[in-house]
């Protein structure tokens, strides 16, 4: 038989010291989500898996993981919490725009 794992707690100074929102995106940040979002039409937590996809293969301007992360796309576990508040964010506006909303987190020329 094998033994259950009890319920894992990390100390509230581990969780806190990661950011829960990315304060100020990027344009490419933003652009990101969006490309992501509109190949394939997720919602989150599989948004996320076709970011990790998209990153993997550079298919977002060549960018890989580490040059996302250059822009604030963390795609790691402790940047979770952030990038899911921005994709959400973009999602938003994203529909708010498809309404007739101006976006606030629309991508400035670079």
């Amino acid at each position: 038989m094998v033994p259950r794992a009890g319920p894992v707690s990390m100390p509230s100074s581990a969780v806190s010291n990661y950011p829960a929102e990315i304060a100020d995106p990027t344009p490419e940040a933003v652009e990101f989500i969006r490309f992501c979002y509109r190949r394939r039409r997720l919602g989150w937590p599989e948004l996320y898996d076709e970011m990790c996809a998209v990153a993997g293969r550079g298919l977002y301007k060549g960018m890989g993981p580490e040059e996302l992360a250059e822009h604030g796309i963390g795609l790691g576990l402790f940047d979770l919490p952030a990038l899911s508040s921005l994709a959400a964010r973009v999602l938003e506006e994203h529909r708010d725009g498809a309404a007739g909303v101006r976006p606030s987190l629309a991508a400035s020329p670079a």
